[in-house]
């Protein structure tokens, strides 16, 4: 019998691998797809294909044998593999083929009937005199006959379909009660499986291991077997990692075991290819037959790696009457066969081992497998833009890796699976990295309850996945756009892109930060009081970019010139680079983790002093917290990177600011500690604010054991007499280092600076050039230039300022959307003295609430309010009350009389409430009396520091509750975050799992997206650079999907991404809230099987309430409470996505 055409009856990878075995063979081929399978590989790896079972379920196609009939009857096939699954151990199917003259490439009818049969299988296993488990027959209908059978056997059993295999059906019984709830879903499972539901039970052996033997046999009385395998990393029951030979075996067991398959396939007269199937007691190596698999085998590569024999082709040469031994069947005589070193396979599917293995579907987006000498794939759906539906087993690839000794066979597999790179759908590669890496498995102490035993397999790194992610940011800014930049200017398309200039390091790369570490704070201290030189701090990376773009300046630009600076200004006091308001920003609306950015800066720069600045209890933040999260956030920032600390309080209230300076001296740093300059010193009329005011701060921040003192002018209104007079005075008046910050809205700051420098100020704050100027700093560049030759030469090089100062003016270009219309000096900063960070945050403010012609009233009445409010210290977060009550007033037109009067009833801003309340502290003259009466309404205000009325935080309760949240680990850093801003924070980790570390993408494609054709360069970290390409993208699906295609390093990716404009248009299935016990979601993607309950009815914790059918397995959903049912959200036979609402109980 001479085969010409094959037709394969399944699918995915055991068609491929049986079309490509006949292909060797010079075998014409032939497939079969369902109408869900019409883009699987298998269809276009065939001569032929043709449409199975039109209309029927996308398994139910496939189990059509009067279609397969037909079509091998049109196509002129002559023969027909059955693969594995699905009809392979259908005996119907071969008397069918036999009757329409078609081969059958596998045993005959009656081997199948009296093998594939797991009932009739024992019984032939005991005739021929192979060891058995004990058993039942098949289960009746009658549950209580059922339960006595049980009984009869003993518990535990297993239950297991007597037709069929990989599992579907099994289950492990353990007392009557399981008996009851599992036979009547394992029999369905069956059904839809294999077209039989018989089922019966086997005891079960508790430390068992799975062995099974290969045999093949012919039509010429010849029967060999090809070694034996060991599958007994199982899970659910089925195969995960499958080897050959199995290495813990004796050559006696090895033999015991051999015999015993040949003893049972001789007394079957088995022909073809098949597999017998033993438990082996892992105490006593004893071994059970529990049944024979009549058909090709998913694992049947490892035994071909070791053989050398081509089993399918084998399958092929017997049917056409070969006979084994020659050399024309490919399979030798029994002692030609021998054993050639060691082989594993392990299977790779799309199922997520941290979500109970739910299966994934979707489209691979990006696909890298493994190569190399000794490894061996087998796919059917594994490529870069296949589908992977929810119909279907989630069997990926399997990865075949032979050595010569079984480590060599793990290393190499381990190898293997770290090669991959899978995307777009979830896989398990990690959960098998974590098998073959495991003690138990290297040594062979396993068990087939190998998975179940062994919580820490599922202990896994977190996937980084960051091409993906960061394609999937820039997909969806490609086709949304940016809120932040909507309707803004946009930067020239001729801009310039910034370049980092490059200075040769010093012979001895030392600055003040090894000063800090080798002398300590204090030493510190000293040494800057010694330099005749003034010292300057470059406000660039943070007060200058807050003051001027709104804190908008992104990490990408901030930590590319950090190295510069360290080179080429060594000598710089310090770089202000964290703290303020950039904390919040960078989460809330940069989508950055501001450590890292910390990070960063300290590696780039390790000879400066980073410095940053903290609002004493407020934190970085603008509430009150705790005292134990103070001292915690602290801790925190000074072990991450942060050298000195400029701690402030928004109303000069020393008793406010000592948690968090007591903080800073333990932890071993700066401590500045800050006096905030407002009104006129000089003035007569504003007599709190005298000389005699600031040298009592001062000297209450030297008892309070700050290292340096800090002048922060922060509305720039300190003019250049009153800087002589107060920081001579101050410098008599106390034994520390004066640090002058100021802001030059006035245009008069240089001059105030340059009058600090001759009173003998030791540091001074500036912003480099391109930064410098209006409501930020003073330029340093014409500061230094201005000291030239002085005694106080700050010995600043122009030549390398200018060059950092280009840098910056072309990042500055970038950030066009976030300027703001000051485009000069204004001496009214002398009437509303707003700070310099405030400024351009309460003018866009005032656009979006329509007043932006009006603000000349706006800043008029902000003075108003500070007057009102008792002439009140103003620096965040005290000057968010002001800005917030004038413009309430503006918008309401309200004024002051309006508000004072205790007639006229008026809503007050948040804000000003707690304001009033004392949340923010006790100003110098206290409150005016009958304006915080008429504010807090009755309430009782705070009369002593805020931080002593809030109880200490558990702050490992904190963690855990953020842990959930997130689902995931919670260093320091990342739970200081979370005190400081929980919403926030929360809202940002979501958005890094969502879009990856998004602070490595250039400025302009971060805000502004690619076009079709734009190619990026994207670092991801030292010595890893992505070269993206945008290609294109699609109109949007009738989901409002939007598909977008780049090239990735040349590779096509594609990512779907939602176009928001139509979301008015999408309806979507809600979606179960995490956390919400009334709520019963999907735990996986699949197809609602049956529904047993309806609304209104009462049910028990344990009930059934539906199941869901996928990748032909059923899972019923079980009540976790007892309760009500309020509503149901779906039907048999709706298609459901995981975490999909399904049921919700009453009690919402």
């Amino acid at each position: 019998m001479s085969i010409k055409k094959i037709l394969v009856a399944n699918r995915s990878e055991i068609a491929i691998r049986v079309f490509r075995a006949a292909n060797e063979l010079g075998l014409k081929t032939v497939a079969v797809f369902a109408e869900e399978d019409k883009l699987a590989l298998h269809r276009f790896k065939a001569d032929e294909a043709y449409l199975i079972g039109k209309g029927l379920g996308p398994v139910e196609a496939y189990l059509q044998i009067d279609e397969y009939i037909r079509i091998a009857k049109k196509s002129g096939a002559d023969a027909i593999h059955p693969g594995y699954g699905l009809l392979s151990e259908s005996p119907e199917f071969a008397d069918a083929c036999a009757d329409a003259g078609i081969i059958f490439i596998g045993p005959r009818s009656e081997t199948m009937r009296a093998l594939g049969n797991k009932v009739a299988a024992r019984n032939l296993a005991v005739e021929a005199g192979v060891p058995v488990v004990p058993a039942t027959d098949p289960l009746p209908d009658d549950i209580d006959e059922v339960v006595k059978m049980a009984k009869e056997i003993g518990f535990p059993l297993m239950l297991k379909a007597s037709w069929g295999g990989g599992g579907r059906g099994m289950r492990t019984i353990r007392d009557e009660k399981a008996v009851r709830a599992e036979v009547a879903e394992a029999k369905r499972e069956a059904k839809a499986a294999f077209g039989k539901d018989e089922m019966y039970f086997e005891k079960l052996i508790e430390r068992a291991r799975h062995v099974e033997v290969q045999l093949i046999g012919d039509d010429h009385g010849n029967l060999v077997h090809l070694f034996e395998r060991d599958c007994s990393v199982q899970r659910r029951n089925q195969k995960v990692v499958e080897r050959a030979p199995a290495p813990y075996l004796t050559e006696e067991v090895r033999k015991g075991l051999t015999d015993a398959a040949l003893k049972l396939g001789n007394a079957a007269n088995y022909r073809g290819a098949g597999t017998v199937e033993f438990l082996m007691d892992a105490d006593s190596d004893e071994f059970f037959f529990i049944e024979v698999n009549p058909r090709i085998q998913v694992e049947h590569t490892v035994t071909e790696e070791v053989t050398g024999i081509d089993i399918v082709k084998a399958q092929i040469r017997v049917l056409e009457g070969e006979k084994i031994g020659d050399p024309k069947s490919g399979v030798p005589k029994q002692e030609d066969i021998h054993l050639n070193g060691h082989a594993l396979q392990c299977r790779v599917t799309t199922e997520d081992p941290e979500e109970n293995f739910i299966p994934d579907y979707g489209r691979i987006t990006a696909y890298r497998g493994a190569t190399g000498f000794g490894v061996r794939l087998d796919g059917g759906t594994a490529y870069s833009g296949a589908v992977i539906t929810r119909y279907y087993d989630p069997l990926l690839e399997k990865v075949t890796c032979w050595a010569q000794t079984p480590e060599d066979a793990i290393a190499r597999m381990d190898r293997a699976l770290r090669e991959f790179r899978i995307r777009g759908v979830t896989t398990n590669l990690n959960f098998l990295e974590n098998i073959i890496s495991h003690p138990n498995f290297r040594d062979n102490s396993y068990t087939t309850r190998f998975i179940d035993n062994t919580p820490e397999l599922f202990d896994f790194p977190k996937r980084r996945d960051r091409a993906t992610r960061l394609l999937t940011y820039l997909a969806d800014v490609s086709v949304n756009g940016h809120p932040e930049v909507k309707d803004r200017p946009a930067p020239p398309a001729e801009a310039a892109a910034p370049v980092v200039p490059t200075f040769t390091p010093p012979p001895i790369l030392e600055g003040t930060r090894q000063i800090l570490d080798r002398d300590g704070p204090d030493g510190l201290a000293k040494w800057m009081k010694a330099q005749k030189q003034v010292l300057f701090t470059d406000t660039t990376m943070r007060d200058a970019h807050q003051s001027l773009l709104a804190t908008r300046m992104r990490t990408h630009d901030i930590v590319k010139i950090a190295k510069a600076y360290s080179h080429g200004m060594p000598n710089l006091f310090s770089l202000e680079c964290w703290g303020g308001a950039t904390f919040d920003v960078s989460m809330r609306f940069l989508t950055e983790d501001p450590w890292e950015r910390l990070a960063i800066i300290r590696e780039e720069a390790p000879n400066i002093m980073t410095q940053m600045l903290l609002r004493g209890s407020n934190g970085v933040g603008y509430t009150n917290y705790a005292d134990n999260v103070v001292k915690f956030f602290v801790e925190q920032a000074a072990k991450g990177g942060i050298d000195v600390f400029r701690v402030f309080d928004c109303l000069n209230w020393v008793e406010n600011m000592r948690v968090s300076m007591d903080a800073v001296i333990e932890a071993g740093k700066v401590c500045e500690g800050v006096i905030c300059y407002t009104g006129d010193m000089l003035d007569p009329d504003r007599a709190t604010y005298d000389l005699k005011y600031y040298v009592g701060l001062a000297k209450e921040l030297e008892k309070a054991g700050a290292h340096v003192l800090g002048l922060k002018d922060m509305a720039g209104l300190l003019k250049p007499a009153a800087a002589r007079k107060l920081i001579s005075t101050l410098k008599e008046e106390t034994d520390l280092p004066i640090h002058f910050h100021t802001h030059d809205t006035s245009g008069a700051a240089a001059a105030t600076v340059l009058a600090a420098v001759d009173a003998g100020v030791d540091a001074i704050d500036a912003a480099m050039d391109s930064f410098s100027g209006t409501t930020s700093q003073p330029c340093l560049g014409s500061l230094a230039a201005a000291l030239r030759g002085t005694e106080r030469d700050p010995d600043l090089d122009a030549k390398t300022i200018r060059e950092i100062s280009f840098y910056w003016e072309a990042v500055r270009t970038q950030y066009r959307a976030f300027e703001s219309d000051l485009r000069s000096g204004a001496s009214e900063v002398y009437l509303h003295e707003m700070p310099g960070g405030q400024f351009t945050n309460l003018k866009e403010q005032a656009r979006s609430l329509g007043l932006e012609s009006r603000w000349h009233d706006v800043a008029q009445t902000y003075s108003d309010v500070n007057d009102m409010f008792g002439d009140i210290v103003k620096v965040t977060p005290s000057s968010k009350v002001v800005g917030d009550m004038a413009l309430a007033m503006v918008s309401s037109g309200l004024s002051r009389a309006d508000v004072e009067d205790p007639n006229r009833d008026v809503s007050f801003p948040d804000s000003v409430v707690g304001f009033f309340a004392g949340d923010l502290g006790q100003p110098p003259n206290g409150f005016p009396k009958a304006l915080q009466d008429k504010v807090l309404k009755g309430k009782k205000a705070l009369d002593k520091r805020p931080g002593a009325y809030l109880e200490p935080v558990d702050l490992e309760a904190k963690r855990k509750e953020i842990e959930e949240i997130t689902e995931l680990e919670i260093d320091d850093f990342r739970l200081a975050s979370y005190l400081m801003y929980p919403k926030v924070f929360t809202e940002f980790m979501a958005a890094q799992k969502t879009y990856g570390p998004t602070s490595v993408i250039p400025t302009p494609a971060y805000f502004y997206g690619l076009e079709a054709g734009d190619e990026l360069l994207v670092d991801l970290e030292k010595g890893k650079t992505m070269v993206i390409q945008l290609v294109g993208q699609s109109k949007p699906n009738d989901k409002g999907m939007v598909r977008v295609f780049f090239e990735l390093n040349g590779q096509p990716r594609t990512v779907a991404v939602p176009d928001r404009s139509m979301a008015s248009e999408i309806v979507a299935r809600p979606k179960a809230e995490v956390g919400n016990a009334n709520h019963v979601g999907a735990p996986m993607p699949g197809v609602v099987s049956t529904l047993a309950v309806k609304a209104g009815q009462e049910v028990q914790a344990g009930d059934v309430l539906l199941s869901i059918e996928a990748m032909k397995m059923e899972t019923a959903i079980h009540a976790e409470n007892d309760g009500t049912i309020a509503e149901i959200f779906v039907k048999p036979g709706d298609q459901i996505d995981a975490k999909d609402l399904l049921v919700r109980f009453e009690g919402e």
